[in-house]
């Protein structure tokens, strides 16, 4: 993703699964199975209805959907756990990305905030995540979240019709992986693309927002039984 890692920033205005298939193109890739987790997901099924031909196979893993009307307990509850992290007007321009300054501090608790309610879950703890696992989770969340309230301002570009209306568009197989500890609204997104995407089969793992970290060996037999019926 722009401005994320050690990619430039994101400017002006542009569609990520552009991006994305501009990578597949500059590696002379001329067709590819997707893998995607959270908003990878999203990407993943937006470059399959764009450019069918370059996708043989999409793999999404806790998948989110571009411009999906999430619920409003949802947004309410995560949106009071960020105000008791860090105070609304400084949180706002973090988002806005017109701070002068990004607290360490900040970056911190909302990162904690952001482990705690999708990476466990909201019916888990920090504590029921293997240390290993909510080390790397808090330490790529903080990364994510420092680089990404630095970058200038920019203005992603949705495909049209929107994304959801167009799930029965997707002509090639797909593996849905869920974590039965997600956030009930992001495993509704699985149980819809299992109603709309024509050919999908779904796995159910003991896990987060992040099965490849948090069950690696489960998330990685699934992928490979998945690529191998694609052979």
């Amino acid at each position: 993703m722009r401005g994320l890692g050690e990619s430039d920033d994101a400017r002006g205005e542009f569609a990520r699964c552009d991006d994305l298939l501009g990578l597949l193109d500059a590696l002379g890739i001329e067709q590819a199975v997707l893998v995607g987790n959270s908003i990878g997901g999203a990407h993943s099924i937006e470059a399959a209805v764009a450019a069918p031909g370059c996708v043989r196979g999409l793999a999404l893993i806790c998948s989110g959907l571009t411009e999906y009307d999430w619920p409003a307990e949802m947004t309410a509850e995560v949106g009071d756990l960020i105000a008791q992290a860090v105070p609304a007007e400084r949180m706002a321009r973090y988002w806005e990305r017109t701070a002068d300054y990004v607290d360490p501090a900040d970056v911190a608790a909302v990162a904690e905030v952001n482990v705690q309610y999708m990476v466990a879950g909201p019916k888990r703890g920090l504590e029921d995540l293997a240390p290993e696992v909510r080390s790397l989770a808090l330490e790529m969340c903080r990364r994510n979240f420092l680089r990404d309230w630095s970058v200038p301002q920019y203005q992603e570009r949705f495909l049209q019709p929107p994304i959801i209306d167009r799930l029965r568009d997707i002509a090639v197989p797909t593996l849905i992986v869920n974590g039965i500890h997600d956030p009930s609204a992001i495993q509704e997104i699985a149980d819809l693309m299992m109603v709309r995407i024509p050919d999908a089969e779904r796995v159910d793992l003991d896990a987060g927002h992040l099965p490849p970290i948090e069950r690696p060996e489960e998330t990685t037999r699934a992928l490979l039984e998945f690529v191998a019926r694609l052979s």
